[in-house]
């Protein structure tokens, strides 16, 4: 079923072989620093980077841009107290400035952090707290062919194990990211958010939901566990599972739907006047939050589109969709597929290759010289010194791309394998000082045959 029609378009087109073999040269091997305008398919990123509807444009043109007190920030308000249960609401530029606002509050010098699994931005902000951010993936997150439904669940006996090696008085941060995105996207069950609100109960901690995908969340939710197989709306379920939280990080830039914005929530009277505070400090005044009053209004759209049957069904049914053709090509993937991303298995897909000659940044090049495609590497190059697999995300952006588009992708995935012994490795030229977010502007040279 398809939940939309085009009302706007965009032309794009495909640089030569030439000049993306150039591109790729003059980028450090590095397609984040890829100029837009020679990409011709992107998939680096969902974050932003989708269409909004036509009621969000009504919303953005209405926009209060107001300093103090605008009726855009009601409305967010609104939007998050009915869809996702939270009352008290601080709004950020996106989610990493909500991450610097919550976890700047919450997270000190020596204190050890918990994660189903942590994705970059949140690993570095813990970090930058002198934190020590600690994964808790379940076995099967791993495990890439699994037909585990929950391979995105937070691991209480890995959790158990780390606290009582480290005191439960330096744990005070517990978080579980839904979907987990580190983890290839994969959802994580209702029940298995009880236990995690149970165990930071019995440390003493603070329970936070990265909830960026929380409806994404919610559909997988409805359909892999028995308890909401009854037909319980989208919202319904997201509501309960969020409502475990002491807190929420958003961006808003995933299911909000917006190319920019994000927010704190909390019931929590004192952790929210914290969180106001700092966010003076670093976002801008607590009713804007660091976006235009436009932006607010279009989030608070944004967040009741997603939890529509119509739309988030679109959006499962679109990634598997992709997930199968690639199959269908010989292409190795991360399997069931999660709900914003297609992951590629860079190790099965170029097996020549070690970790230390980063075959998913590998083989994220060759897709880029191949056919324009761009996508992120998230094995050892993103998260050094991490025991993950060499997965390389293939993000759909929301409402943007056609099977038309995802054809050009699979077509470019099955040329790069034909070839793929001509692929080399690459290793690290120069790097930035914070290792958590090297990825983003390292470069890079070929390693040669």
């Amino acid at each position: 079923m398809v939940a939309y029609k085009s009302k706007m378009v965009e032309r794009i087109r495909l640089p030569s072989r030439e000049r993306r073999e150039r591109a790729l040269e003059e980028a450090g091997y590095n397609v984040f620093n890829l100029a837009a305008e020679d990409v011709f398919v992107d998939l680096l990123t969902d974050s932003g980077t989708g269409a909004m509807s036509d009621a969000q444009w009504a919303a953005l043109i209405r926009g209060d841009e107001s300093y103090a007190g605008s009726r855009s920030f009601d409305e967010l308000e609104s939007a998050v107290r009915e869809v996702m249960g939270f009352s008290r609401v601080v709004p950020t530029h996106q989610g990493r400035g909500a991450e610097n606002v919550l976890y700047g509050t919450l997270v000190s010098e020596g204190d050890v952090v918990l994660n189903n699994t942590h994705f970059d931005t949140t690993r570095a902000h813990v970090a930058n707290q002198g934190g020590d951010p600690v994964d808790c993936p379940v076995e099967a997150a791993h495990d890439l062919a699994s037909d585990e439904p929950f391979k995105g669940n937070f691991s209480i006996e890995r959790a158990r194990e780390v606290v009582d090696d480290v005191g439960a008085e330096n744990v005070p941060l517990v978080i579980s990211t839904i979907t987990n995105n580190s983890a290839a996207g994969q959802p994580v069950s209702v029940e298995n958010t009880r236990r995690v609100r149970a165990f930071a109960d019995e440390i003493d901690a603070t329970f936070v939901i990265d909830a960026c995908r929380f409806a994404e969340n919610a559909a997988f939710v409805r359909e892999r566990e028995a308890a909401f197989a009854d037909g319980a709306e989208i919202v319904e379920i997201a509501r309960e599972q969020l409502g475990y939280a002491d807190a929420l990080v958003m961006s808003g830039k995933k299911d909000g739907l917006v190319n920019a914005g994000g927010f704190v929530a909390t019931e929590d009277d004192a952790l929210f006047e914290r969180c106001k505070q700092r966010a003076i400090l670093y976002e801008g005044f607590p009713t804007y939050g660091g976006m235009a009053g436009r932006d607010v209004a279009a989030m608070a759209v944004g967040l009741r589109e997603a939890v529509e049957e119509a739309y988030v069904t679109d959006r499962l049914e679109q990634v598997r969709g992709f997930a199968a053709m690639l199959e269908d090509a010989g292409v190795p993937i991360y399997t069931p597929p999660g709900g914003h991303a297609v992951y590629l298995d860079a190790s099965a897909a170029l097996p020549h290759l070690s970790s230390d000659e980063f075959p998913g940044q590998a083989l994220v090049c060759a897709l880029y010289r191949e056919g324009g495609v761009r996508g992120v590497e998230l094995g050892s190059f993103a998260f050094p010194d991490t025991d993950r697999p060499e997965l390389v995300r293939l993000a759909i952006p929301r409402r943007t791309y056609h099977k038309e588009h995802l054809e050009h992708v699979v077509e470019t995935a099955a040329a790069v394998l034909e070839n793929r012994e001509t692929i080399s490795g690459l290793e690290v030229a120069t790097e930035p000082a914070v290792p958590e977010l090297r990825h983003f502007t390292a470069a890079l040279e070929p390693i040669p045959l």
